[in-house]
């Protein structure tokens, strides 16, 4: 976890009101670090449904494993978070660290261990203790109270330098419903799914499926719409709860994503999401400019979608980005590499609403002052038009700065 805070981090931090059926409790259990909080317990009340989407990556961490598993049944009780360690390519040992924590987990709550689902951040390859859960989780349960939010989104931070929260109040019928989430991440973002570890709480009354829709759908502009470094996790968990508590005020239940009577609520779960994934963006390891990334004019939203992530994921662009030059032709380069449909002369690029290139060469009214003075904001907007359909699509990303090279040069030492 970094000393400094990033010089992107949101000024304005919601205050996270409580959520019916939501408790949380955190503790520090020595797990990496000592003397900082690394474990989270999120506690549900009974009849909560969960949804998960999880990274796909071919080699994934035992939690991501072992989440999947219990997701079928539908229905949680618990979350339990630990950072420092990610209990990723830890063998037969990850499995059994598990299945213990669950174990554990299972007794302080008092509920099947199909009911706990479990997420794990930190260093890849080094086994998990999961005994140090004991006692620990017992004495969770009893202190969890449903308003510290700030405290649980700082218990699963790792190299992030600020807690990410992100809370609305919609309306659903003729109820009140609040989403709240919480989200860590910094670097070996780029999602494949949802990129980090994400946590969303609701007490709307929605079934399990329709809540799996609603985030699958929800993930692919958010979160699956945001690159650090181009490194896709092997712990990569987005887990969505609803405690149905509102239905007591009258809340209809959701049975169906589709349901109309969900739309506004739709609209606000996206938006929780979205927030929550542009601060992973604003707090990539050694950022110091937010790149927003538009590609439009594409054959497919797809395709635009595969030229913005290899414009965001160039570390010729990220590099110059942070040198605040207006390298259009890093750019060209990123866009000639995608392996998507795209003409050269009939590309055109601007910078922060600078048209810098256009029909295949520089803008003719190109002003080298005036792009360098637009370069030095901390929020960079690249926009590519390729003249060839009506794709378009937008992806978040940040610089790439010697911090970056720095922070995971010493990562484990």
């Amino acid at each position: 976890m970094s000393s400094a805070v990033s010089p992107l981090a949101p000024t304005d931090v919601p205050d996270m009101p409580a959520i019916a059926g939501v408790k949380l409790a955190t503790a520090a259990a020595g797990i990496r670090y000592k003397n900082r909080t690394d474990v989270l317990l999120a506690l549900l009340d009974p009849g909560t449904t969960v949804a998960g989407v999880f990274t796909l990556s071919k080699c994934p961490s035992a939690p991501v494993e072992w989440c999947r598993a219990k997701l079928k049944g539908g229905k949680a009780r618990a979350l339990v978070v630990n950072s420092g360690n990610a209990n990723a390519f830890t063998g037969k040992t990850g499995k059994q660290s598990t299945a213990l924590t669950a174990a554990i987990a299972a007794k302080a709550v008092g509920c099947k261990q199909d009911e706990i689902f479990l997420a794990s951040t930190g260093v890849i390859g080094e086994p998990l203790d999961a005994t140090k859960f004991d006692g620990v989780l017992e004495g969770l349960a009893g202190t969890a109270a449903p308003d510290d939010w700030m405290g649980a989104a700082r218990a699963i931070m790792t190299t992030d330098t600020f807690p990410k929260v992100a809370t609305a109040t919609v309306k659903l019928g003729k109820a009140k419903v609040t989403i709240s989430g919480m989200a860590k991440g910094a670097g070996m973002i780029a999602p494949d799914m949802a990129t980090m570890l994400s946590f969303i709480f609701t007490d709307a009354p929605i079934s399990a499926p329709a809540l799996q829709a609603l985030l699958k759908a929800g993930v692919e502009d958010t979160f699956n719409a945001v690159t650090i470094d181009g490194d896709t996790s092997t712990s990569d968990t987005l887990l969505a709860f609803a405690t149905g508590a509102a239905a007591a005020k009258g809340a209809p239940k959701i049975s169906r994503a589709s349901d109309p009577r969900a739309k506004a609520f739709v609209k606000a779960f996206n938006a929780v999401l979205a927030d929550l994934a542009e601060q992973v963006a604003r707090d990539g390891e050694g950022a110091r400019k937010l790149v927003e990334i538009i590609v439009e004019g594409a054959k497919s939203k797809p395709s635009a979608r595969k030229i913005a992530m290899s414009i965001a994921n160039s570390p010729l662009v990220k590099t110059a980005i942070a040198g605040e030059d207006a390298n259009w032709g890093r750019v060209v380069m990123a866009v000639g590499k995608a392996g998507e449909p795209a003409d050269r002369d009939k590309l055109s690029i601007s910078f922060n609403g600078i048209r810098v290139a256009s029909k295949g060469a520089r803008d003719p009214s190109y002003d080298e002052a005036e792009v360098s003075e637009a370069m030095k904001a901390q929020k960079v907007q690249i926009k590519v038009a390729l003249g060839l359909g009506k794709g378009r699509d937008r992806v978040l990303t940040c610089d790439l700065t010697k911090e970056y090279v720095a922070i995971n040069g010493d990562y484990r030492s």
